[in-house]
C-alpha cells in the first residue's frame, strides 16, 4: 500500500475554480495595446542605428496610411514607464509621422532575458552594420554568461547554464557565424568611433580592424588623423606592425606617418575632398564609400551638359 506521502495531490488553482475555461485560454493570448510614444523608453546602450533614409521614409508613409501592422515588444519598467526591445524603427516612423502611440505587445522579462531577445529579434533585419553586430555580440554574450552564473531555475536543470566557453559556442550555433569571428566582431567594440565608422563604410576590412583594436585610444587618435590627411588605411601586415609598436611602447607620430605613407601594391592614386564646402554636397545618408561613384556620376553629368552648350554655340 503506498504511503500516504508518496500520493502527489494535484488541487486546482483559485484561478482555475473560479473562471471559465474560455476566461483562462483568453489569458494566454498576447495583449496588445495603444502605448504613447512619450511613455516608452529605448533599449540602454541599442546597438542598432536608426536612420532617416528612404526606407525610414517608405515606413512613415506606410503607417499613415495602414498604421503600425506588427506590434513592437516593450516590457514594463519600476518606474511605470516602458522600455522597448523590438520595434525601434518603428516608434520613430511613428514619431515622424506624428503618430502618438505605438501598438505593442507587453512581455514579462527581466533584464538578461530582454537583452537575449532585442538581439535576437533585431538580427532579423536584412542588412547589419559590422559595429551593430559587435556590440549586438557583446551585449547578447554577457547576458547569456550572466544567466549562467546564476543559481535560479531560469535555466534548465539538465545542464543547460552558460559558462563562457558554453555560451560563445550557442552563440555560434544560433547565429551562424563561427565563435572565431564572434570574437573578432566583439574585438571591434574597442575601436574608436572614427575608425569603427570607416569599418561601417567598409574602408578598413575585418583584419587589421581587428588589429587596431588592441591599440590604446590615444594612440588609435593617432593613426586616425593619419588616415585622414593621408586618405589611406592601413593593410592587415601594416596594423600588425603598429600593434607590435603600440605594445613595444614606441608608436609615436612620426612611426605612424611612415608606415601609412608606405606605398601598397593594391594602391591606387585618390583625390580627397575635405572640407564643409565638399561635405555639404554629398547627400547626407550617402556613405563614405560611395562618394567616388557620386563624384564620378556628376562629373559626367557636367561633361554631357558642357558638350550640348557646345553644340548648341556651334549651331548659332
Amino acid at each position: 500500500m503506498a504511503n500516504a506521502r508518496d500520493i502527489e495531490m494535484k488541487l486546482p488553482s483559485l484561478d482555475d475554480l473560479f473562471s471559465s475555461q474560455e476566461e483562462r485560454d483568453d489569458a494566454k493570448l498576447k495583449r496588445i495595446y495603444e502605448i504613447p510614444l512619450d511613455e516608452i523608453d529605448p533599449f540602454p546602450d541599442h546597438p542598432f542605428k536608426v536612420r532617416d533614409d528612404e526606407d525610414m521614409m517608405n515606413l512613415v508613409e506606410s503607417i499613415r496610411t495602414n498604421g503600425v501592422l506588427t506590434p513592437a515588444t516593450i516590457r514594463k519598467k519600476n518606474d511605470g514607464r516602458y522600455e522597448l526591445l523590438s520595434g525601434h524603427r518603428r516608434l520613430r516612423a511613428c514619431q515622424l509621422a506624428g503618430v502618438p502611440a505605438l501598438r505593442c505587445e507587453v512581455v514579462d522579462m527581466n533584464k538578461d532575458e530582454a537583452t537575449i531577445f532585442m538581439v535576437e529579434s533585431n538580427f532579423q533585419r536584412s542588412s547589419i552594420l559590422p559595429s551593430e553586430k559587435a556590440f549586438a555580440y557583446k551585449m547578447r554574450l554577457d547576458a547569456m554568461n550572466r544567466q549562467g552564473k546564476r543559481s535560479d531555475l531560469t535555466c534548465s536543470p539538465l545542464g543547460n547554464k552558460l559558462g563562457t566557453g558554453r555560451a560563445s559556442h550557442e552563440l555560434a550555433s544560433e547565429v551562424g557565424d563561427s565563435k572565431s569571428q564572434i570574437f573578432r566582431y566583439i574585438r571591434l567594440t574597442e575601436l574608436l568611433p572614427e575608425i569603427l565608422d570607416m569599418v561601417d563604410e567598409g574602408q578598413i576590412a575585418m583584419r587589421p580592424a581587428v588589429e587596431l583594436s588592441y591599440i590604446p585610444k590615444l594612440q588609435q587618435g593617432m593613426i586616425w588623423e593619419s588616415m585622414e590627411l593621408e586618405g589611406c588605411t592601413p593593410s592587415y601586415a601594416q596594423a600588425i606592425r603598429l600593434r607590435r609598436l603600440a605594445e613595444d611602447h614606441k608608436l609615436t607620430p612620426e612611426a605612424v606617418e611612415a608606415i601609412m605613407m608606405e606605398q601598397k601594391p593594391n594602391q591606387r592614386e585618390r583625390i580627397i575632398l575635405r572640407g564643409e564646402r565638399f561635405n555639404r554636397l554629398f547627400p547626407p545618408d550617402l556613405p563614405m564609400s560611395k562618394r567616388e561613384d557620386y563624384v564620378a556620376a556628376a562629373m559626367e553629368h557636367y561633361a554631357r551638359f558642357r558638350e550640348r552648350q557646345r553644340t548648341r554655340d556651334d549651331a548659332r
